[in-house]
């Protein structure tokens, strides 16, 4: 069995995000694999310790008081082939690592995903989704780890995906791997689609500066109340209300896309937390419209 590696005391989260924003954990335990991570749980349940789960570091904001306990940071892993039509990637494969494996494999069903950030395991908590596809349509099945360390292989009508959703919000699982369906293609065809997904966020989205990815979900159920020439996205709303280019501390909401909350040198939680009820605030007030966060907030904050 692969052990986790040393324990690492007092790590900056700010270096583990890709917000580049947070303050201490006082424990980070790196793991690579389904078996480290098992062993780590159980290592970390032995000590009576509170357990937090971290992947690529992407869709989440620390808080500037860091996080307590101990932080299991999912890193790498294995990409296997289990059938013709099936990959297997564990949890801290990058999605994009799984991008370039399937089309160097020439498989197709994964390719459109090039550029998004971050990890397998954040992929399949938030349901990630884009240009109106969700992750939750190319998994098949998942093995998930509880808090106690024990696992379970789930097919994918019991993961719970909606918009922005799965099951494992709510039970505080962690994913060790997940299959996604898959065909085989031309590795040329499939490199087109992946260069044209990645053409179109950097036309659309700040990568040239840190963020967390989009700040709130789009409120679909609720465009029934806006006027006909206000498109239906949180950018557009956030846009509407004048705060496109807002700045606090070293936070500021992008001019390249209103969803998108960027650091652009020193910011704290603080900032980018005002950002987000200012933001709240005014779309309320305008369209009546309450702006659910996308972002997954870890550590101690102070009541909204």
């Amino acid at each position: 069995m692969t052990e986790p590696g040393e324990p690492r005391r007092d790590v900056a989260c700010a270096d583990l995000t890709t917000f580049g924003i947070g303050g201490p954990a006082d424990v980070v335990l790196d793991v690579s694999g389904a078996d480290a991570a098992v062993a780590a749980c159980a290592r970390i349940r032995q000590e009576g310790t509170d357990l937090t789960f971290l992947g690529g570091g992407s869709n989440v904001l620390v808080s500037d008081l860091g996080v307590r306990g101990a932080l299991l940071r999912f890193r790498g892993g294995q990409i296997t082939r289990e059938a013709p039509d099936l990959v297997r990637g564990e949890a801290g494969v990058s999605v994009n690592g799984l991008v370039r494996w399937c089309i160097g494999h020439g498989l197709g069903g994964f390719e459109a995903w090039a550029g998004t950030p971050g990890t397998l395991g954040g992929a399949v908590y938030g349901n990630a989704h884009f240009q109106g596809r969700l992750m939750s349509e190319v998994v098949v099945r998942a093995c998930l780890l509880d808090r106690g360390g024990h696992f379970r292989v789930e097919p994918v009508e019991s993961l719970g995906f909606a918009y922005d959703v799965s099951r494992l919000q709510t039970t505080g699982e962690a994913l060790l791997w997940v299959e996604i369906r898959v065909h085989e293609d031309d590795p040329l065809t499939l490199r087109t689609t992946a260069k044209e997904s990645l053409t179109f966020r950097k036309r659309t989205q700040p990568l040239s500066l840190r963020s967390a990815g989009c700040i709130f979900q789009n409120p679909e159920a609720e465009c029934v109340r806006l006027p006909g020439d206000v498109p239906c996205s949180a950018g557009a709303l956030i846009d509407r209300v004048g705060l496109k280019g807002e700045r606090r501390g070293g936070a500021r909401i992008s001019p390249v896309h209103a969803n998108f909350f960027v650091n652009e040198g020193g910011a704290r939680a603080a900032d980018v937390v005002w950002l987000i009820h200012e933001a709240r605030r005014r779309v309320m007030d305008a369209f009546g419209i309450e702006l659910r966060e996308e972002i997954v907030r870890l550590g101690d904050f102070q009541p909204d």
